[in-house]
Formats: structure tokens, sequence, C-alpha cells
């Protein structure tokens, strides 16, 4: 028996699923949303109902979108002959966010993980080969995560599209900015080292 109404302890359960939500921040969040105002409240649960009334996959990039196409594959100004390859949209924010890329992206909702059943029919690589053989296409940038699994899918990739006429580069990666040398481990050193460049 809880000490709380079922509603609460319901909304506390449904709450701790999200992750890096436990019970306790569950429950924080159910006591502040229990004191907010009505209309708040509403707005909130507006909000969480529309993600799947209106969020769609962008039809050519597979990004979240509330069009048939995205905000980015839709911009004439972006280069159009560049794509880069990512597991997921946080991903592709966390790009956008440098300001620094112009080119257009391709997600695969997530990695090649056959232990957890998760082979290339399950991302969106088909896609993405359709893409660059359609044409116009130079450059596949590939900037999955420096993890097996994403060194596995990166690599599974290069090797579809290698008899191409496309370049296939692969984000460097190594010591972060700010990170300490000695704290690194041997593979993420080995790869400083292998991806350095002229100064």
């Amino acid at each position: 028996m809880t000490a709380y109404p079922q509603p609460i302890a319901d909304l506390v359960k449904q709450l701790s699923k999200l992750p890096g939500i436990g019970q306790k921040s569950a429950m924080r969040l159910v006591l502040y949303l229990l004191n907010v105002q009505h209309k708040d409240l509403t707005s909130l649960a507006q909000a969480i109902s529309q993600l799947q009334e209106r969020i769609t996959l962008c039809s050519i990039c597979h990004t979240f979108t509330d069009q048939e196409i995205c905000s980015i594959c839709a911009d004439e100004r972006r280069d159009r002959q560049v794509i880069c390859v990512v597991e997921g949209p946080a991903d592709l924010l966390a790009i956008e966010q440098t300001g620094h890329y112009r080119g257009l992206y391709h997600v695969l909702h997530g990695v090649l993980s056959p232990l957890d059943g998760i082979g290339p029919e399950n991302l969106k690589i088909d896609s993405l080969i359709r893409r660059v053989e359609s044409g116009g296409i130079e450059e596949v940038i590939l900037a999955t995560n420096p993890t097996i699994e994403g060194e596995a899918t990166a690599n599974y990739v290069q090797g579809l599209l290698k008899s191409g006429t496309v370049s296939v580069t692969r984000i460097a990666s190594g010591v972060p900015v700010g990170g300490d040398l000695k704290f690194s481990d041997p593979v993420t050193v080995k790869r400083s080292l292998d991806t350095r460049s002229r100064f």
C-alpha cells in the first residue's frame, strides 16, 4: 500500500521510466507538478501528447520533424554534396550546435549490435546507400560514436560505399579539449596519435 493516492503513484511510476530519473527524482517532479497552475499543467500534457501525434521522421534524413521534410534538408543554403552520418537525432543536434557544419545529415537510429539483435536491416542504412547512389554526393562523413558498436557500424557503411566514387571520411577522435593525457585510456591515446594533424 502506498502513502500517496494512486494517480500520484502511477505518475511516479511512469516518470521513473525516463532515463536518468529514479524514484526520488520522479516523486520530486510529481510534487512540483501538483503545485503549478492548472493551465501550465494542461499545456505540458498537450505538449507531451503532440509528440506522437505530430512528430515523425524526415523522409530524407530520418531526423525528427513535424513536416515531411525537415528544415535542414529543405534548406537550399546547405552543402548538398556532403552527408554526415550520425547514430541519432541527439548527435545531429550536437553537431549543429557547433555552427561549423553546413552539409546534410543521415540519421541511422542506432548502431549495429548483434548481441542486442540489431542488424543492418534495423537501421536506416539502405536509404543512405540510395541517397548516395542517386548522385550529387561527393563526401560521406561517418560520425558514429567511438564505441565498439559505433566503429563496427562505420566500418560496415564504409564497406558498402567504398566501391563508389564518393569520398568516405571518419570524424577524428582522441584526447578531448581540457582533458589530461595521463588519465586517458590507451585506445584514446592511440586514436589521438593516429589522427594527428599538422600544427
